[in-house]
């Protein structure tokens, strides 16, 4: 649906998106992560046609954005993150202006309408001014502008921003249910939002992308550090020198204390060998019972920071 190719943008000197290329599957919802300067932001405006690329295509259902850029804009829809709103237009007024703006036929308008404002929660809210709406509620507005004109590509930056937990769970779920017909580009600087809701992962960094697969996979890919949890009843400084002399142990650290002489750790080694068994002997040797151990799968807090700070490019290639 969605597919980039060599894409290059140059600010005078400055390369802000290098040489990229990835696609975008009809029916996937794909994370699309980065840190502050990444080219991440740069990249989303070049898709939607606001920025012009100095090299390398994108094309959207067929359509390349430089030759049939009025085709490719009638397929996506963007929810930037600070979107943008007239504030002195009820919901339904402004709905209606976006719908003209985008040549929505207008034999639909009312019901596309209605029930776009159903989806994502604004129907008892329709005739309110903007001025007057939570920031949450603003958020709504901005999703249901980019719904607009039913577009088979939705580009969401930030789309729970100022949501409270109740919220940021049902816009998640519309999401989700968006993606039975549509493709969606989800940029967030929540990760584990990045894990509930894509399917797949990339990460771009310094114009380049250092990472891209399923949050699962790339999560079983940084397997040269394992951690370990634990949860030891003893003495703790017998027990953290003891954890911190076992060989390839990079590191030991005690997070809680559970109750009297019982206390929680964390263990980090720099290889992927087991080496609970070890651990086992180590504990048996001071005399601490070891009343729960349990490996720690990488977040995808660990995979972006292991892969932003890396100076290679970990690229996993889909198999």
């Amino acid at each position: 649906m969605i597919e980039i190719k060599n894409l290059v943008k140059h600010y005078g000197q400055v390369v802000a998106v290098d040489d990229i290329s990835f696609k975008v599957k009809e029916g996937e919802i794909l994370g699309f992560l980065g840190p502050n300067g990444s080219g991440k932001s740069t990249t989303m405006n070049i898709i939607t046609g606001y920025l012009p690329s100095t090299s390398g295509t994108v094309t959207v259902g067929g359509y390349d954005i430089t030759t049939h850029p009025e085709e490719v804009k009638k397929r996506i829809g963007y929810l930037p993150e600070q979107p943008p709103l007239y504030k002195d237009m009820t919901v339904t007024e402004y709905l209606s202006f976006v719908s003209d703006l985008k040549k929505a036929p207008k034999s639909k308008k009312k019901s596309e309408l209605s029930d776009i404002m159903e989806l994502v929660g604004l129907t008892d809210h329709r005739k309110r001014l903007i001025d007057n709406l939570s920031k949450g509620y603003r958020q709504r507005v901005g999703l249901a502008q980019a719904l607009v004109g039913n577009p088979k590509v939705l580009i969401l930056d930030e789309p729970t921003v100022g949501l409270d937990p109740k919220q940021i769970v049902e816009i998640r779920r519309v999401i989700k249910g968006l993606a039975t017909d549509r493709t969606i580009i989800l940029s967030t600087h929540i990760l584990p939002e990045v894990s509930m809701i894509c399917e797949r992962v990339v990460i771009i960094n310094k114009g380049k992308i250092v990472a891209e697969d399923t949050p699962d996979r790339l999560s079983a890919g940084l397997s040269k550090i394992a951690k370990l949890n634990l949860t030891v009843k003893g003495d703790k400084d017998k027990v953290l020198k003891t954890l911190g002399n076992i060989p390839n142990v990079r590191y030991v650290t005690m997070t809680a204390k559970a109750e009297d002489s019982v206390f929680k750790y964390v263990l980090e080694t720099g290889s992927d060998r087991d080496i609970r068994e070890e651990i086992f002997y180590k504990m048996a040797e001071i005399k601490a019972p070891i009343l729960e151990i349990r490996p720690s799968a990488a977040t995808l807090e660990d995979i972006f920071i292991s892969v932003v700070s890396s100076d290679g490019i970990k690229h996993t290639e889909e198999e």
